[in-house]
């Protein structure tokens, strides 16, 4: 289409009644009335004085009769929007189609971009109400229509609880899509695999069998699925309510040692939890019918750390010694002779292992084996007892009764900084990521990045040293010498505006003498006593009638010595 052409249609559009292309029942046909108007002149067998005229003639044929004016405040002038009963409309419009359709797709998009702009704003919105039900795709009905139904699953697939609820009453199709794909299943499993919580709950109640592939034979409908998800959320809301009413059922284990009494250390799994006693003594015992399955004797120290895995124990004495036992026999496989006091704690992982001692001294061995074991390096640099360690890929941590946490480069062994700000000797700690969280003397518990050494936050409520300090994702736990077991808000605790009053979620009171160590998962926690007890504090089956204030009703098991 030329230019000039074009400028001359645009021209005579607005010099005719707007009830010829306004008043049409879509854009399509008032685009056809106005293309009517160029059709006329633009004919070849005509001159241009023959052009001129005919033209003339077709504006004045189609003149208003009757029109009312109205002058709109933000538009131009228009007229009635009825179309004219007389005239040629129909042929007229197909004429301008035809000519429409002979244009390129681009000189169509001008000649429309043209014509929109000299649109008043209601023919804006009429265009617009027509447009856009032309644009819409409902691609999820669309795809299988296509054979491609594995593609519209992976997109709804990504949705979460409340919107694939909501997708699945969009139509029948939607539902469909949803029901075949078994989107609800894939939902639950993507949060077993990335929950801990959720995992657990999978273990627990034994629906566990009907996720993955290969699990069991038997695999149930979506719709069971379906209803098994809100049965979570409610199952995680009562563990979350629990946890910060403090109601639980409460297990106790009474070590009943011959000599001195107190346990040390512990660490559990599902099927066990193994101890570490004053009495020179670790003992195995059976976590569902809390009976004492072995005790391993060797030391002649109190076991004052333990860790385990899979393949062995590792213990650390009061004897200054470390002793590495094969789990399942009890076997003494290795002993190590290198401090020169009492081995206070221990960690291992990935074939290192990091031992500390009350010589002040922090050793660095290499793990090839139970029985291949080698010093790598001694670290050197705290002016008292080495209380504990902890290390990752990246940096070992270690805290001391000199007041100070210092960190090394796990690669180098090399020093890297310090932490200052406990007033009294660090008892405890524990390092994830770029969170240090230490228990004092002092009473407090702190917060450090420990790639900038600043100090986060500084928690008080304790009455007496902190001796053990766990924590999470949710929630720090804290036991010390004043016999409480403490549970914070993690979360609360990294931000600023939180007040220190909400900090403290639930203090726990069973134990009668110091808290020396504890573990916790999302549903309980572990710990023992110089009562000579370990307790285990289950969020998750709580009974009933269960009681958020003052002491639990538990299960007692006595351990007699032969």
């Amino acid at each position: 289409m030329e230019p000039e052409m074009e400028d001359k249609t645009v021209e005579l559009m607005c010099s005719v009644p707007r009830s010829l292309w306004l008043g049409c029942s879509s854009v399509a046909e008032s685009l056809c009335a106005l293309r009517c108007l160029q059709s006329i002149p633009s004919t070849r067998a005509h001159n241009q004085t023959t052009s001129g005229m005919e033209s003339q003639t077709l504006v004045d044929d189609l003149s208003p009769k009757k029109t009312t004016m109205v002058k709109l405040t933000n538009g131009p002038v228009i007229g009635s929007r009825k179309r004219p009963s007389e005239g040629n409309y129909e042929k007229e419009k197909e004429h301008c189609i035809a000519l429409f359709d002979q244009w390129s797709e681009a000189d169509q998009v001008e000649f429309v971009e043209r014509l929109i702009s000299r649109m008043c704003h209601y023919q804006h919105g009429h265009i617009n109400s027509y447009l856009k039900p032309m644009l819409q795709r409902d691609f999820i009905t669309a795809l299988p229509a296509q054979g491609l139904d594995h593609i519209a699953e992976n997109i709804l697939s990504f949705l979460d609880a409340r919107s694939l609820c909501a997708a699945e009453l969009v139509c029948k199709e939607w539902q469909r899509v949803i029901s075949e794909g078994m989107l609800w299943k894939k939902l639950i499993e993507r949060m077993v695999r990335t929950d801990p919580l959720w995992k657990g709950l999978s273990e627990r109640h034994q629906w566990e069998k009907y996720l993955f592939k290969n699990r069991t034979s038997e695999i149930p409908p979506n719709s069971y699925y379906h209803s098994l998800y809100p049965k979570i959320i409610q199952d995680i809301e009562t563990i979350e309510a629990n946890w910060r009413c403090g109601r639980h059922n409460l297990q106790r284990i009474q070590c009943r040692s011959e000599n001195s009494k107190g346990v040390y250390c512990l660490q559990y799994d599902d099927e066990k939890i193994i101890s570490g006693l004053r009495d020179n003594s670790i003992k195995i015992w059976d976590k569902q019918t809390l009976e004492c399955l072995k005790v391993l004797t060797g030391h002649t120290g109190s076991v004052l750390c333990l860790q385990y895995d899979e393949r062995v124990i590792v213990t650390g004495s009061s004897d200054s010694t470390v002793r590495v036992w094969e789990v399942t026999t009890g076997e003494v496989l290795n002993t190590l002779i290198h401090h020169n006091e009492a081995v206070l704690h221990l960690r291992f992982a990935n074939g290192l292992m990091v031992t500390c001692s009350k010589d002040r001294s922090i050793a660095v061995w290499d793990m090839a084996s139970p029985t291949d074991i080698s010093l790598r390096r001694v670290l050197v640099g705290h002016r008292a007892a080495v209380n504990v360690v902890d290390f990752d890929d990246k940096y070992i941590v270690s805290a001391s009764g000199d007041r100070t946490i210092k960190v090394w480069s796990t690669s180098t062994c090399e020093f890297v900084r310090t932490l200052n700000g406990h007033k009294r000797g660090i008892a405890c700690l524990q390092y994830r990521d770029r969170l240090v969280v230490s228990g004092s003397s002092d009473n407090t518990i702190r917060l450090w990045d420990i790639e900038c050494g600043a100090c986060l936050r500084v928690l008080e409520g304790h009455e007496e040293l902190v001796r053990c300090i766990r924590f999470d994702n949710k929630r720090i736990v804290s036991g010390a010498y004043d016999g409480k077991i403490k549970v914070w808000d993690l979360q609360a605790a990294l931000d600023p505006r939180a007040p220190a009053s909400t900090l403290c979620l639930r203090t726990l009171v069973e134990h009668s003498g110091r808290v020396f160590r504890l573990q916790f998962d999302e549903f309980q926690i572990i710990s023992s006593s110089h009562d000579d007890t370990i307790l285990i504090w289950d969020f998750l089956n709580v009974s009933p009638n269960g009681q958020s204030e003052g002491r639990s009703p538990s299960r007692t098991y006595t351990y007699i010595s032969r």
